[in-house]
């Protein structure tokens, strides 16, 4: 769009030498940057080379008509929305100046053409053209403002957001850009470009009050940025709230409009974006420690046993899990618990909690493991009516390697014996249900044999079926390193891999070294 400050170019199409002198004369001292051309053809071609805000065309013209001219200008894409004035010493009567005003001409002069009265004609025509245009550009961005709106409040995390909103901003006002903002771990992050890359990168200076505003700044306070010569930087500032740090949007001063409306709503929507994303962030990084708070923090020294666990909670767009694990010893035997609450929610973890202190408590009474589950479901029944929850429950006996094992619907274990893998079976329904007691099992770990328990979320993808899970786990656990924590950490790496998990992942490894 042409700026509205700028002098306007204006084309004078007209085949007398002397009747253009003339108009370029007036027109010059206007203040008008003046362009010339003796026919239509000329003309059409000129339109097409250089930028032109306005035409001065003859009606009467050696190739074709002031008419044809003019409708082929206002049909034809390649010239814009480009406004025509007629002007002639020839069609004078009303069907004239009715027919140049249906094909498309914005006004009619008949000459003689006294130069205020052309002067006062060219600046009304811009004057209304230019209004148009702008309002045509504020529907345009703000349509645009409404898809960056979206994107932004669709973003997985502070980074992308940030890259959404500076795409956003490119495609609203074209050119470079730059939108910073404070992670709730305060580190300032920088959104460059279009595609956008994100860097750390703080803004110079004290931060704004509450509230927004745009400033003009210098493109050297803007050096994340590579801004074109002699432009300004237009920088609009968004605060919501005394303890929250600013967020900025920074674009070329050249591409704003007066009162800068679409970058100040911009700044304000992504502000308040970044602010629920903040939040969120914050109240997922706390439920998180709570979860692990609620964890086994220390492992017991069992002579014979050598033990590795592995905690992973799920990515930061998913609640808090109630995924859990317990190893004690209860006399002379290890008790190793694995389990999953339903749910992903604060409560999930909570029940969890509830579950596994149950657990430990029956346990140290003596009971057995299928005792123990029995126990836990009335428990669950009675106190916890509404929830439900996997585990599977075991004792080793380290000088034997004798297992009694119960399972409450949880994934079978795996055992890894001198380079053979296989899942050991025992079966029951989950806890919270009225069913049958959970029948124990018993199994001998030979000396160097490894047992594996796991969480679903270790194999289980929304887009394969749970057995092919299992076998990739047989598969990755053909091998056990030395460390079982490293043995852990390779299971989750190569059966996660590097996307974001949906679901918390807990696995549990026991190894028998006598």
């Amino acid at each position: 769009m042409t700026d509205s400050r700028a002098p306007a170019t204006l084309l004078v199409v007209d085949d007398s030498a002397t009747k253009r002198y003339l108009l370029v004369s007036w027109l010059s001292r206007a203040g008008f940057t003046v362009r010339e051309a003796e026919t239509g053809g000329e003309a059409l071609t000129r339109l097409l080379e250089t930028e032109i805000d306005l035409v001065v065309l003859d009606v009467k013209l050696p190739d074709m008509s002031g008419f044809e001219v003019c409708e082929r200008i206002k049909t034809d894409h390649r010239y814009g929305v480009l406004p025509v004035i007629h002007v002639s010493a020839h069609a004078v009567d009303v069907n004239d100046r009715t027919q140049g005003l249906n094909r498309g001409a914005d006004a009619y002069l008949v000459e003689p053409i006294e130069p205020d009265e052309l002067i006062a004609t060219v600046q009304a025509v811009l004057r209304y053209y230019r209004a148009r245009q702008r309002a045509e550009q504020l529907a345009e961005r703000m349509v645009k403002l409404a898809e960056t709106t979206l994107a932004i409040n669709s973003a997985a995390n502070l980074p992308s957001l940030l890259a959404a909103a500076a795409e956003g901003a490119w495609n609203i006002f074209g050119g470079p850009v730059a939108v910073v903002a404070e992670t709730s771990e305060g580190e300032s992050l920088a959104a460059v470009g279009n595609p956008a890359g994100v860097r750390r990168w703080a803004v110079p200076g004290e931060p704004v009050a509450v509230g927004s505003l745009v400033r003009s700044d210098e493109p050297a306070d803007w050096g994340v940025v590579d801004w074109p010569a002699g432009e300004t930087v237009a920088v609009a500032a968004a605060r919501l709230r005394a303890d929250r740090p600013p967020v900025y949007v920074a674009v070329p001063g050249s591409s704003q409009m007066p009162g800068f409306p679409v970058l100040r709503q911009l700044s304000q929507a992504v502000a308040a974006a970044v602010e629920a994303q903040r939040s969120f962030d914050e109240e997922h990084r706390i439920a998180v420690t709570l979860q692990r708070s609620l964890l086994q923090s220390r492992l017991p020294e069992v002579p014979g046993l050598d033990l590795g666990v592995l905690y992973e909670p799920a990515g930061s767009q998913t609640e808090v899990g109630g995924d859990f694990y317990e190893l004690t010893v209860v006399g002379d035997r290890l008790l190793v618990a694995i389990g999953d609450v339903a749910g992903h929610s604060l409560h999930a973890a909570t029940v969890m909690a509830e579950i596994r202190h149950a657990v430990r408590a029956y346990a140290i009474e003596g009971h057995s493991p299928g005792a123990v589950l029995e126990l836990v479901n009335r428990f669950m029944r009675t106190v916890l009516p509404a929830d439900s929850a996997t585990l599977c429950l075991l004792t080793l006996e380290p000088a034997t390697g004798l297992i009694r094992m119960a399972s409450a619907g949880h994934l079978p274990p795996l055992v890894h014996v001198d380079g053979e893998v296989r899942f050991l079976e025992p079966r029951g329904a989950l806890l919270g249900l009225a069913a049958p007691l959970r029948a124990e099992v018993e199994y001998v770990l030979p000396p160097g044999g490894t047992l594996v328990l796991y969480t679903d979320g270790l194999i289980e993808r929304r887009d394969i079926d749970i057995d092919e899970g299992m076998r990739a786990l047989a598969e990755q656990a053909g091998t056990v390193e030395p460390d079982l924590d490293d043995f852990c950490r390779r299971l989750l790496a190569q059966l996660t891999g590097a996307r974001e998990q949906a679901d918390d992942i807990a696995v549990v490894a026991v190894r028998r070294t006598v």
